[in-house]
């Protein structure tokens, strides 16, 4: 248990996201954070850690917000990025003014195990985080992903929910697990996807063909494994996954929102709009006027409303 600033966290070594349970409850009563790593169903370590709701102090006295305990935000990064990154610090810290957080690495990225997927088998690492804070007693999750991380929280609510979503046998590592399966029934209470693609295989503007380049190229993934510190699977999708428009119906009735800035550098705004069509009466669409792309170019205030929204839809 860390007394430490903010920002620093107390590690534990405990195996599968169930066996931390009982520690974890009892770092959280005094509101310090909790790292722990999580294990997917595929067997990759998912490196996690829980910072409870922040208080505020008014006229003297600690004043938890939100007044209810029960909402927890599971943070879903984009590429490159994780746990530790200072940007997605910066989300998590805003977040909890609004209610717990769980932000985590993907794989491949950070301390966490496995190699990226690109936003394929990634849905098993949110699906840990997500198990993993329901197991801390939260009953309303939220899930907000960025970039990759707004595609990953997409189609795990659509793989959580009622209706039947063709798994990936996923680019290799743990080949042959029902992703499906192990994303398991129940999904999140809402769901927000941030500068998320609403397609695969987008290459019209140069960001996402360099995207691209270190995805698909050797020479690429290894400027990614040590100029990035993102470790990129060699092999190609097969099956392809479900794509971000084909998951968002089968989302509803949980309330989704999607938000993208109108000077996003990766994806355009058809791709909001694709997917803001897709949804329907159940979705809402932000498009925000001088944002660029993803965790770093979300302004603070945006983070609040968004956090805001979330209190206000998710059950």
């Amino acid at each position: 248990m860390s007394t430490g600033p903010s920002g620093h966290v107390a590690r534990s070594t405990n195996g599968p996201h169930f066996k931390t349970r009982g520690v974890t409850r009892e770092v959280t009563q005094d509101g310090t954070s909790f790292r722990a790593f999580l294990r997917t169903v595929d067997g990759v370590r998912i490196d996690s850690v829980y910072n409870p709701a922040a208080a505020e102090k008014v006229i003297g006295k600690d004043i938890p917000r939100p007044p209810s305990r029960d909402l927890v935000f599971v943070i879903a990064h984009g590429f490159t990025g994780g746990v530790d990154r200072p940007h997605v610090r910066r989300v998590a810290r805003a977040f909890a003014r609004h209610g717990a957080v769980v932000a985590f690495s993907f794989r491949g990225h950070g301390a966490s195990g496995g190699r990226s997927t690109l936003g394929d088998r990634e849905v098993l690492d949110l699906a840990a985080a997500v198990a993993w804070a329901r197991e801390l007693g939260h009953t309303r999750v939220a899930t907000v992903g960025f970039s990759m991380g707004g595609s990953v929280v997409l189609r795990h609510a659509a793989l959580g929910g009622e209706g039947d979503s063709p798994p990936s046998a996923g680019a290799g590592a743990g080949a042959g697990v029902d992703v499906g399966a192990g994303v398991g029934a129940g999904g999140p209470d809402a769901v927000v996807s941030v500068s998320g693609p609403a397609r695969w295989f987008y290459r019209g503007t140069a960001p996402m063909r360099r995207v691209h380049w270190l995805a698909t190229r050797p020479s690429g993934r290894l400027v990614g494994r040590y100029g990035l510190r993102t470790r990129i699977h060699h092999r190609d999708w097969d099956p392809v996954p479900l794509s971000p428009v084909e998951a968002v119906p089968r989302i509803a009735p949980t309330p989704l929102l999607v938000v993208h800035g109108d000077r996003d550098h990766y994806f355009p705004l058809d791709h909001p709009r694709m997917l803001a069509a897709a949804a329907g009466e159940h979705g809402e669409l932000w498009v925000e006027p001088g944002m660029g792309h993803a965790e770093n170019a979300a302004p603070d205030g945006l983070l609040h409303r968004i956090g805001d929204w979330a209190v206000a839809r998710a059950g």
